[in-house]
């Protein structure tokens, strides 16, 4: 029963608002709704434009007139780069088309286990990274603040208020205990 059902019966209304005081909202699920999240899906798509029109202009140019080793780490970062930010597209795409109601849960879940969000490493601890140019190097350290963020994003949009809800009343011990009668048949 939902909190306004509880108020327009005749519940006390003490208990109507203790009800309220239990309902768990759902970050994500508020946020994917906001204007935040438009201002994230722009500033995303922002960055993926602007990697390609240095990667295609003076990105070209400027790896030309490096050092036949830095040119090997350009290129490599370049494609490290291309690929966080399509992965990053990807998620704020599917975002977005679940925002607007373009496709349903169950497709944008399905969509979403295509996108690979975290890399094991950031670039600026590999050798030789300091001699980038300083515009890839700007490039690549602002892909990964994106990607923190949207990273964290994705972690509270992914927990449902349900869930939440859930998790924060469970019992590890008898999680695990229902886990052993099942794998025991019990």
């Amino acid at each position: 029963m939902s909190v306004s059902n509880l108020v327009m019966t005749n519940v006390p209304r003490a208990e109507a608002a203790q009800a309220a005081k239990n309902v768990t909202i759902s970050f994500g699920e508020r946020f994917q709704a906001s204007a935040q999240f438009d201002g994230v899906f722009k500033q995303g798509m922002a960055l993926v434009e602007r990697t390609a029109a240095y990667l295609e202009g003076p990105g070209r140019a400027e790896a030309k007139r490096l050092p036949a080793a830095v040119n090997v780490l350009y290129a490599s970062e370049s494609m490290r780069l291309t690929t966080r930010l399509l992965d990053m597209a990807s998620w704020l795409l599917v975002r977005r088309a679940l925002k607007e109601g373009d496709i349903s849960e169950a497709e944008a879940q399905r969509k979403r286990k295509g996108v690979t969000l975290q890399n094991p490493s950031r670039s600026s601890h590999v050798n030789g990274f300091g001699e980038l140019p300083d515009a890839l190097r700007s490039l690549v350290e602002e892909s990964y603040a994106l990607q923190d963020r949207i990273v964290q994003l994705d972690r509270a949009m992914s927990v449902k208020a349900d869930n939440v809800a859930e998790a924060a009343f469970a019992n590890p011990v008898g999680s695990q205990l229902d886990r052993i009668r099942v794998a025991f048949g019990a």
